[in-house]
Formats: structure tokens, sequence, C-alpha cells
């Protein structure tokens, strides 16, 4: 796999507190269903930072910690170097468990990054994974967004334009299904066919599709919204007829999507992020219903074009038609199937 340079916006702390505002519905329940931790030379974003951010006025109650290299082994072999990041991330779990960084218990769920294209190989990664979680590993994520333009990355790492479709990986994948273990796939609306593919040949293995299902707005793509748009839906509705599929609504703040909000003098306000996401949140609730769909803050990478309370209200603006029982799916209770966490008061 060829790693650059990640293609994320900067944080600016000053540019985003250009936009406060006051937090809608603060006693829904909220499980943030994606976001990562790292300390790198891009940005750091650790223990403080999630803190800050889950205690903004929303109710978080739990988050989501998903793969992105962070604090690999520096040694031993190859493949047990993932293991490192989550045993990083069931250690700041433990933090937040002790209550000394507030109510939410950040990482509460883990999805870890053991290379699939291992095949069966990959069976001694899982393990020792499971044995560093702490109880908390639930999925796994491998780079899968692929896009022969150069325009087109969302990655610091370009993963084999066919992975998908490798026998070794789906090996891999199919392991997953031993330990009850998800899989979490980032890939462009370009690659949603040949992940229906694989998903149709995993039925025993939850497949979330991170990010909207990656509807690309940069590079061929730009002002073509409405042929993407139309293609995008058509994959998707393939896709949502397998019942081991899930939607996480999130991640259009990265600058594959084609969204110029960092461009303005002001960071957004929630009306604008929800105007501009409308038609995907809605059409992808109406292809996988509400209780298959998840929203997510993809922080810290969304960072750069909005800030967590003012992402929270627009997705609470998003689903303001919904029904209550709608809204705990979207918020909390999908998020909690998927990854067997608990919300309280929830008797589902």
């Amino acid at each position: 796999m060829q790693i650059v340079h990640a293609p994320h916006l900067p944080i600016r702390q000053a540019w985003l507190a250009t936009r406060q505002e006051a937090v809608l519905l603060p006693e829904l329940p909220i499980i943030d269903a994606h976001h990562h931790l790292w300390d790198r030379q891009t940005g750091r974003y650790l223990t403080e930072e999630l803190q800050q951010d889950v205690s903004c006025g929303h109710r978080v109650i739990s988050t989501v910690y998903v793969q992105c290299r962070s604090m690999l082994r520096s040694d031993g072999p190859v493949a047990m170097r993932p293991v490192g990041e989550v045993e990083f991330a069931n250690g700041v779990a433990a933090m937040f468990a002790s209550d000394a960084y507030g109510p939410a218990r950040g990482c509460e769920a883990i999805v870890g990054g053991a290379d699939l294209s291992l095949g069966r190989d990959v069976i001694p990664v899982l393990e020792a994974m499971l044995e560093v979680s702490g109880g908390r590993l639930r999925g796994i994520r491998n780079p899968l967004a692929w896009h022969e333009s150069d325009a087109v990355r969302s990655s610091p790492v370009t993963p084999p334009p066919d992975l998908m479709f490798s026998r070794p990986f789906r090996e891999g994948v199919r392991a997953l299904e031993r330990y009850r273990l998800s899989l979490d796939a980032w890939v462009y609306h370009t690659q949603l066919d040949a992940l229906f593919e694989l998903a149709s040949a995993m039925p025993g293995v939850t497949i979330v599709i991170d990010h909207f299902g990656g509807p690309i707005g940069v590079g061929p793509y730009a002002g073509q919204s409405a042929a993407v748009f139309q293609d995008w839906r058509k994959a998707l509705t393939r896709l949502a007829s397998l019942p081991n599929t899930r939607m996480k609504l999130g991640g259009a703040g990265m600058t594959v999507f084609g969204f110029d909000f960092a461009s303005h003098e002001q960071a957004p306000a929630s009306e604008m992020l929800a105007a501009a996401w409308r038609p995907y949140f809605e059409t992808c609730v109406e292809l996988f219903g509400a209780d298959r769909c998840m929203f997510e803050s993809n922080f810290p990478v969304d960072k750069g074009m909005f800030s967590y309370a003012v992402l929270w209200n627009a997705f609470k603006r998003l689903a303001g038609a919904a029904s209550p029982d709608e809204r705990a799916a979207l918020f909390s209770r999908t998020a909690a199937l998927t990854y067997g966490l608990h919300v309280p008061g929830d008797k589902t």
C-alpha cells in the first residue's frame, strides 16, 4: 500500500469559534459511531481533545474508536503491529471509564486495523487484539478507498485497486464471523458495486458502510453532482437489499465530498450543513431504514470544516421530521446494536 500526505484540512480553532450555537435537544442520548485519535505532524487529537468535544453540551454517552494507524507497535512482526492501536484505544477507554473525563464513555467500542489480506493468518492477530482490548474490540477496518485519479484522495494510505476481490482478503473478512466482528468499509461511490459483491459473499459478517457511501465531488466529478447522486443511489439500493449492511451518516467534512464550507470567512451554521446533506441523509434512511443507519462525527478529520457542537445540531435538524423511535435509532440504538453497546433507558 502506498502512503502519501493526508489530504485533511487543518483545524483552525479561532475560525471554528466564529460560529456559536445553542445546543438543540440537549437530553437526546448520542453514540458517536465513528471517530479517531492521533498525535501526528498534522495535529494532535487525543483524550483531552476528545473530552472537550464530547462535553460541548450534547449528551454524548459513548463513542466508537475507528482504525487510523495510530500508535502502531514499533517493533515485532509487522502483522502484529496494529495490535498496538487497539491497546492504545483501550487505554483511552479506561481513562474515560474512570469518570475523570466526564460521563461519556469514550472509545467504549473499538474498530481495529488487522490486515485482512493475510487471509487465515490474520486469526492470531485478531486473537491478540481481542486479548488487549478489554472486551471492547467490535470490528476491523482496512484501507479500501481507491480511485485512479490523483485528485480523489481522502487518506494517506492508497490500497491496491482490486483488494475487495482478493482471495486472501476475503478469507480474512470471513474470519471475522468466527469472532463476531464487523467490517467497517470506507469506499467511494465508484466502489459500491465491488462492496456489494463482497457483502453478498459474506452474509454472516456485518458490513458497515462509512461516510454516506462516499459520493465524490472533486476531480473528474467536480460539477457533476446530479450524475454522481444518481450513480450513488443506484449502487446503494443494491447494498441496502442485503440485511448484513449498515450505513454511517457523516464524514462529509472531508474535502473529497466537494463541499467548500472551509473556504468561507465564518464557520458554517448547522442549517447550512443540514441543507447540503439532506438529499444524502434522506436517501440513506429511505433505503436502509433508520434502524440500519447511525450518525458519526468522523472527528478530527471533519473538524477542519465545522465544530462538534454545530455538527450534531446539523444532524438533529436532519432528523427533525423523524419519529421518536427513528431518532433514537439514528443517534444511538443502531450504533449500540452494531457495536454491542448499551443506551441507558433503551429496552430494545
